[in-house]
């Protein structure tokens, strides 16, 4: 409810969630393979204002780095979601 995207509790614990629109990122690494998940946003401080406002705990402030505007906050079962504004151009997907 917090983030606004429809969800289906499956059971079980399972929530699934419907997405927006996305983009899947994929870069070379060093040392351990890892996994993130970031959120996209145009205006990262708007968005953590409103996140704020509906209870959402940040856990990392906003940093400047190379590829974009980056933070994250708390998901249940001890997870951490991030979210960033993007420096880079994005691609759009096409509409027909």
């Amino acid at each position: 409810d917090v983030l606004g995207f429809a969800s289906v509790d499956a059971g079980g614990g399972w929530l699934i969630f419907a997405l927006p629109p996305a983009e899947l990122a994929a870069h070379p690494a060093e040392g351990d393979s890892r996994y993130e998940l970031y959120l996209m946003c145009d205006d990262i401080e708007a968005t953590v204002e409103e996140l704020k406002r509906k209870g959402v705990e940040f856990t990392r402030p906003i940093s400047d780095e190379r590829w974009g505007l980056v933070t994250a906050f708390a998901i249940p079962g001890d997870g951490e979601l991030a979210l960033y504004e993007p420096h880079h151009p994005t691609p759009r997907a096409p509409t027909s």
